[in-house]
């Protein structure tokens, strides 16, 4: 299994955005995380997750911690 990690692509697992993939922008605390798809490419919106609600996968792209939705875009395009 990959690490929970900044810039790690997931997919949740779970909830209305299950299926969709996201990525994780920061780390919360050992529980949590904050992604976003962003909300325009996938459809998941900038929000906090459960780890354990998020499936990673091998895919990984390098972005500082906190970048904005637009950032991420830019690099996923």
């Amino acid at each position: 299994m990959s690490a929970l990690e900044v810039g790690r692509v997931c997919v949740k697992l779970t909830g209305r955005e299950a299926g969709c993939r996201c990525v994780i922008v920061d780390i919360i605390d050992r529980n949590y995380v904050l992604v976003t798809g962003p909300q325009e490419i996938t459809g998941v919106r900038r929000r906090r997750v459960n780890m354990s609600h998020l499936k990673p996968l091998d895919e990984r792209i390098e972005i500082n911690r906190n970048a904005s939705d637009q950032e991420i875009m830019d690099i996923l395009q």
